[in-house]
């Protein structure tokens, strides 16, 4: 399996994923998969709904929340509530990882779950830089 960095014990993200990777993640624990990944750009990257099947044939939730440079407030708001109601951990993805805990942490830090510098430091434990897109 890609490299899933653990961010929370309830969150996790990694660079793209493969279907054969999702009953791996099951067997981790992971209830929900996000997908921030738009399709098409890469031509070697699975479709999101090759995906979808794939997460849901494992007995994972899917959400597809494509991302395109930085997250727009309707997508953080998107991931925010895809998080809050997936009932148990999340794998979220893109192509480095890096738009996935992105686009949670900006929700994190909006709705004043966690501070900046937590959210900075846990990425950092995480292998982002987050310190140029968070407010503070």
């Amino acid at each position: 399996m890609t490299d899933i960095r653990q961010v929370t014990p309830d969150f996790a993200v990694a660079p793209q994923l493969a279907p054969e990777d999702m009953a791996e993640a099951a067997a981790r624990g992971f209830k929900l998969v996000i997908n921030n990944r738009p399709d098409g750009e890469a031509p070697d990257q699975p479709t999101s709904a090759q995906m979808e099947a794939a997460v849901r044939a494992a007995g994972m939730d899917y959400v597809h929340i494509p991302v395109r440079g930085g997250p727009t407030p309707e997508q953080v708001d998107l991931n925010r509530e895809a998080v809050d109601g997936a009932g148990g951990p999340v794998l979220a993805f893109c192509r480095s990882g890096t738009r996935s805990i992105v686009t949670w942490s900006v929700g994190q830090a909006l709705a004043g779950r966690q501070d900046r510098q937590t959210l900075v430091d846990q990425g950092s434990a995480a292998g982002y830089d987050l310190t140029a897109v968070l407010p503070g």
